[in-house]
């Protein structure tokens, strides 16, 4: 049987309490992969482009973004485009996970090549529950190696 390929989840979060929730109720829910964070868009940009400085990507490795849309620098919108524009990366999933409900920013994300897009609930109790979801998600899907 084929061993299931480890995948690094990126967080790209500018909120630290969103990052705690995230990060302990993934954990809560068995997902007990690496997680790196960034905390926006630039972080972002510069692990996978490092900017003339090397990248941060391991060749091989299997990543899952998990995007914010309002962030500081750089947005992740921004950050969706570029990636998806990209040959290197444009298998790799990215699920928005932000506050903005807009339905032509959803309709933008989904254009630009989003794979999921999950909305943060503002209630605490609905928020955790749709981050149990998405933990049970992300234990089920395959994810490409770049």
């Amino acid at each position: 049987m084929k061993e299931k390929n480890e995948v690094i989840i990126l967080l790209a979060e500018d909120d630290d309490g969103h990052v705690e929730l995230i990060t302990s109720t993934l954990h809560d829910v068995g997902i007990l992969n690496e997680v790196m964070r960034f905390r926006d868009g630039e972080e972002a940009l510069e692990f996978f482009y490092g900017n003339g400085k090397k990248p941060g990507i391991k060749e091989g490795a299997s990543y899952l973004l998990l995007l914010d849309i309002r962030m500081p620098k750089v947005d992740g919108v921004q950050v969706l485009e570029r990636l998806k524009g990209d040959p290197r990366y444009k298998k790799m999933p990215v699920i928005m996970l932000t506050t903005t409900d807009e339905p032509r920013e959803i309709e933008r994300c989904h254009a630009l090549g989003c794979n999921s897009y999950v909305t943060k609930p503002i209630a605490f109790a609905d928020f955790v529950d749709k981050l149990h979801r998405l933990g049970l998600f992300i234990m089920v899907i395959e994810v490409p190696k770049l």
